[in-house]
């Protein structure tokens, strides 16, 4: 019998978020594992009037390709991909969680080539999202391997995760609502801020957000989801950021990563452990060096790390920058293949400035 949280879920993904309307086409795409999800998904994009199409698909094809395949077969891509791109109206992605190191020793050149080659297809996947031409929400199913790496039993997990997505509510969607109307007071003051200032230790980092729109993230793009962010003025991000939390990227884990940045452009990056890849995938393209979003976690459901970017970027208690790809919706020029974002930790001392004037602190809105 199947979960009634993956029932609600399914319902909220679909419903909710991305608002399936009769006559679209909607992919459906996870691990085989997450049957259960995607059936249920399938049948509310029926009862919506939609038509649905999944894929299932298996990490060890990606690992394979990387390991085995020539530079040709490593920077082609198939027609999937580009189908993705231009013959749907909705996505539903649910990410990977059974084995999460499947590519954790691939030759990080590999890796670099294999990113770059997809930069242009995924820049018109980003833009196409902002641009609300193609509406798609990513979501994670409770699998073993991300269970694991949260430390959590795959039952716990499974509660944490239903329980960051509100479906362990009686109204998920109120829930949600509850939290885009404290959000939209937030976003409504940043929008009239030029300087922002971010202050932890470690950490000292200052940019421009002048004409940038604030977004207001509630369960739209993201599942589970709280944040509000903006794309900074390109070339105004000037200080250094220490991370408290690893960053992960590609299924390769980067430790204590220390950024330094002079009008905009990454000039200097450190890290305890992975400092090599982290260069390469920075070294991607001319977008990559430049910051693409500053953003706010406010989901304070969400207890602790897991080592999953899904739900540490919308740790209540932290902020989080993205290296690369920017928001078109907030303004952004910058454009790059990647968008990896890195966590700060703000609950002890943490402080943020707005224009001079202390709007955070310690993790939370004081304004």
């Amino acid at each position: 019998m199947i979960d009634q949280r993956v029932q609600k879920l399914a319902k909220v993904l679909v419903n909710f978020s991305l608002e399936v309307k009769k006559g679209d086409k909607v992919l459906i795409e996870g691990e085989s594992e997450t049957k259960s999800l995607l059936i249920a998904a399938v049948k509310e994009v029926l009862k919506a009037g939609g038509h649905p199409e999944i894929k299932v698909y298996f990490p060890e094809y990606i690992e394979n390709i990387l390991k085995n395949g020539t530079e040709e077969q490593i920077t082609h891509i198939n027609n999937f991909e580009i189908a993705k791109v231009e013959k749907f109206d909705c996505i539903l992605s649910l990410f990977e969680g059974e084995n999460l190191k499947t590519l954790s020793n691939i030759n990080p050149e590999k890796m670099r080539k294999f990113a770059e080659s997809r930069s242009e297809n995924n820049k018109k996947f980003m833009n196409k999202i902002s641009s609300g031409e193609l509406r798609w929400v990513g979501a994670q199913f409770p699998l073993n391997g991300v269970a694991q790496e949260a430390e959590m039993s795959l039952e716990d997990y499974s509660e944490f995760v239903f329980k960051a997505c509100k479906v362990d509510k009686e109204n998920p969607v109120e829930e949600w609502k509850k939290l885009r109307d404290f959000q939209e007071k937030i976003v409504e003051y940043l929008d009239n801020v030029d300087k922002i200032r971010i202050v932890s230790e470690g950490t000292d980092l200052s940019m421009r957000v002048k004409g940038r729109k604030w977004i207001n993230s509630y369960g739209k793009k993201n599942m589970p989801d709280g944040e509000v962010y903006t794309s900074p003025i390109e070339d105004s991000v000037n200080g250094n950021i220490s991370f408290d939390f690893p960053a992960i990227f590609q299924g390769r884990e980067v430790k204590n990563i220390r950024l330094k940045f002079k009008d905009g452009k990454c000039i200097e990056a450190k890290a305890e452990k992975g400092e090599e890849y982290l260069n390469e995938i920075l070294n991607i393209d001319d977008g990559s060096k430049y910051l693409g979003e500053v953003a706010v976690g406010t989901n304070y459901d969400i207890p602790k790390f897991t080592k999953n970017i899904l739900f540490d970027e919308k740790l209540g208690n932290t902020v989080h920058i993205a290296m690369g790809n920017g928001f078109k919706e907030s303004g952004s020029k910058n454009e790059s293949g990647i968008h990896w974002d890195m966590i700060c930790d703000m609950k002890n001392g943490g402080v943020i400035y707005a224009d001079d004037k202390k709007i955070y602190e310690d993790g939370k809105f004081i304004i």
